[in-house]
């Protein structure tokens, strides 16, 4: 059915919980999988000495390179074909946008992506990238709460 899975993945447990769930059904339907991961634009929130953006843009690289890696390798051991590629937001195109242009790159068939679920002033003021994706998407996309991450972590810590 999916031919190609592109899943948006930055670290978190909701993500890795996402890129499971990916993983998966690359695996059951012989798909190829993305893994994409943005590093953020990091605006000068604070104009106060010896405030630097670059120390956090420097981070959030670093852990795309670490993803990069341990990514690439849970794809190997479990032998499903694909690669992690890194995308760098900009005023212009904000993650939301690099996600949904990195799936119609990719040809994607499927976004997967994770959810932290938050609702009433969390999510007016933090905002949604899956949210966003979702409303402005053409293709399918799956949304793996926060919760089955927490879920799938207590089975596996069960004896």
């Amino acid at each position: 059915m999916y031919k190609r899975i592109l899943v948006a993945v930055d670290g978190s447990k909701t993500s890795r919980g996402a890129f499971e769930a990916a993983i998966h059904l690359a695996a059951s339907f012989g798909a190829t999988l993305r893994a994409y991961y943005v590093v953020e634009n990091t605006p000068m929130y604070f104009e106060a000495p010896g405030y630097d953006p670059g120390i956090l843009q420097k981070q959030f690289v670093q852990q795309g390179k670490e993803l990069t890696v341990e990514l690439t390798q849970a794809m190997q051991a479990r032998n499903v074909s694909g690669d992690v590629t890194v995308g760098e937001a900009s005023p212009n195109d904000d993650v939301p946008t690099l996600v949904l242009k990195a799936a119609a790159h990719y040809n994607a068939d499927l976004l997967v992506m994770g959810t932290h679920g938050r609702r009433g002033m969390q999510r007016l003021i933090l905002g949604s990238v899956a949210e966003r994706c979702v409303r402005q998407a053409t293709l399918p996309v799956l949304l793996v709460p926060a919760a089955a991450s927490h879920e799938a972590e207590a089975k596996s810590d069960k004896p």
